[in-house]
């Protein structure tokens, strides 16, 4: 992260349904919504899931439970060998790409393709050799930490330091994994506790249904946001229920980006915008009735009205008690 700007991931993740031609539409859409990067997973399934794993309960949901974990994947994953030609295509797009690599072959296969970050999902949190094997190249990690306590956080954040990445180069992403979240479950104050691992900076990984939530992470200080989308909520697979439609997306952004820009440096400091209202909404010290030069100022013959170019009300005390400098016509501003 080279600047103050917060970094929007469309996360397309297995949305495209293992269709080539889906996940290329996805960058497209993706950069027409202003996110600075659409990331996608990479697997081989038969290397992330045995045969005897059990669908989440929000995938049986979804997709119903007849078919196992491992079958669904195979059947919405793309093959290695599209993520370099994507990768291509968001270059030519002008959006960053990045993918999530979710076993060691996945790791290698990505290596070449010069991404920013390196994307951690929560599920690798305790995955100790995929860890040292991300950490040992020394670039920069976004690590999402979905079910996790901070001591599960800070053991991880410990190996890939270990391993050759400092804290400098880590970003850690609040997160409750369950598609879509219920807001109670949220808990986004958790945010503000990763912060106390000294990594580079705190973000927000989100699945709750609309855009609210992650605008609200910025304004608590997320610099980088998460969010899932897809083409169409009603295709078929686990994670399109819970995703924003593209214009959902767009909306999301511009959310965004004018929380970033209301949210400014922090002084508190007259802004140019309202300086023109200084005069019509303060107030001057005026006359309360006609008044001769040399006659005391009294709290009876003075008083204080709009607009404020004149002799502030703050002075009260120092104009009470002194002559009148000329003669003030009913509601003129007073002068010393």
């Amino acid at each position: 992260m080279t600047n103050n700007k917060v970094i929007i991931i469309a996360e397309a993740g297995v949305n495209h349904n293992g269709d080539i031609a889906l996940a290329r539409r996805m960058v497209a859409e993706a950069r027409k919504a202003g996110a600075d990067y659409v990331k996608f997973q990479t697997a081989v399934p038969e290397l992330v899931i045995s045969s005897i794993a059990p669908k989440a309960e929000y995938q049986k949901e979804t997709t119903g439970g007849g078919q196992s974990q491992l079958d669904m994947c195979r059947a919405i994953h793309l093959p290695l060998s599209d993520y370099a030609p994507l990768c291509d295509l968001c270059r030519e797009e002008g959006i960053g790409f990045m993918s999530t690599p979710f076993d060691l072959v996945s790791i290698d296969a990505l290596a070449s393709l010069g991404m920013d970050y390196w994307k951690i999902p929560s599920g690798e949190i305790t995955n100790l050799p995929y860890l040292r094997k991300i950490g040992a190249r020394g670039e920069r990690i976004i690590l999402s930490t979905g079910m996790s306590t901070l001591e599960e956080v800070k053991a991880a954040v410990d190996v890939l330091e270990k391993a050759g990445t400092p804290r400098s180069r880590i970003w850690l992403l609040h997160c409750t994994t369950q598609y879509p979240t219920p807001m109670e479950a949220v808990n986004l104050r958790a945010m503000l506790a990763l912060e106390a691992l000294g990594c580079a900076g705190v973000g927000y990984s989100d699945h709750t249904k609309g855009i609210e939530i992650p605008v609200a992470a910025v304004a608590i200080g997320a610099r980088i946001i998460e969010k899932h989308f897809t083409l169409d909520r009603n295709l078929p697979g686990p994670d399109h229920r819970a995703s924003l439609e593209p214009h959902e997306l767009r909306a999301m952004v511009q959310a965004i980006r004018n929380v970033e820009n209301a949210l400014g440096d922090g002084s508190k400091v007259v802004a140019d915008a309202e300086r023109p209202n200084i005069e019509v909404a303060r107030k001057s010290i005026v006359a309360a009735r006609h008044i001769a030069k040399g006659e005391l100022l009294t709290e009876d013959n003075i008083t204080v009205k709009r607009p404020g170019n004149g002799l502030s009300p703050m002075l009260w005390d120092t104009v009470v008690g002194t002559r009148a400098a000329d003669d003030f016509d009913y509601d003129t501003l007073i002068h010393l």
